[in-house]
């Protein structure tokens, strides 16, 4: 072989590890919370766009399930665009998930008969690319599937929110499994902000930051999302739920 012809293949070589290592070291999009002491727990300083999610309730089940929803709402709602919300049981409040900033106007709902249906919508979803977010609620996320979903969302950008509940407390265990989600989350409900006068406060939620890669575990006492889906921090209180033992599942 030629020297002019090892020299142009060497050149070749070092433009396509150029190429590959600019692709690898590109700055991932992120949906920060706009909450500082959040966002420096996060690498990038906020959620990365194109990845999974995961947000469960935890304590007494039902109530910390809908702080959960309404948890990934408010994400949701701070997202640019139209977003599809996946789901099983038809009992999403939509009244609720108004009120934390994600209007009816931006969301699509598909409705399937079990988990396999909610992922391969949710893979569809995330798949297409026109979708600022993809919610789906989900009992169990296995690891391929998880990986699957993650490889549809690194590919577009698309940000993928999976609402874990369960229908028994026995499946609430499942939520220890590892998945490929970038960050793992629990909501639990705490009494609401103390005001000065008669009446109820601002709901106040226990979030836990129970998982996030190239990041440690965080808990954050935060007051619910408002109607731009935006949340803050609070003063940490006394009054912490029990989450010893605890089921996600969720009402609206």
């Amino acid at each position: 072989m030629s020297h002019a012809r090892t020299s142009r293949l060497i050149d070749d070589l070092r433009e396509r590890i150029a190429h590959l290592e600019g692709g690898s070291t590109r700055k991932a999009a992120v949906l920060p919370f706009g909450v500082p002491d959040i966002d420096d727990r996060l690498p990038g300083g906020g959620l990365v766009c194109g990845a999974i999610h995961e947000v469960a309730g935890g304590g007494s089940g039902t109530v910390d399930g809908a702080a959960a929803a309404l948890f990934a709402a408010g994400i949701a709602a701070r997202s640019k665009g139209k977003v599809l919300w996946c789901l099983t049981r038809p009992d999403l409040f939509a009244p609720s998930v108004s009120q934390a900033g994600l209007h009816p106007d931006r969301v699509v709902y598909c409705e399937g008969d079990k988990d396999e249906d909610v992922l391969a919508s949710m893979e569809e979803g995330l798949s297409f690319g026109g979708f600022a977010a993809v919610v789906g609620e989900l009992v169990r996320l296995p690891m391929t599937a998880s990986r699957r979903l993650h490889l549809a969302a690194e590919k577009t950008g698309t940000m993928g929110l999976v609402v874990r509940r369960w229908r028994r407390q026995t499946e609430a265990s499942d939520y220890g499994n590892p998945t490929a989600s970038t960050t793992r989350w629990r909501v639990s409900v705490l009494p609401s902000e103390p005001l000065p006068v008669a009446g109820v406060g601002r709901a106040r939620w226990l979030a836990e930051l129970m998982r996030v890669k190239a990041g440690e575990c965080a808990e954050f006492e935060i007051g619910a999302t408002d109607a731009k889906g935006r949340i803050c921090l609070l003063p940490v209180s006394a009054d912490r739920p029990d989450t010893s033992s605890w089921r996600g599942s969720r009402a609206s």
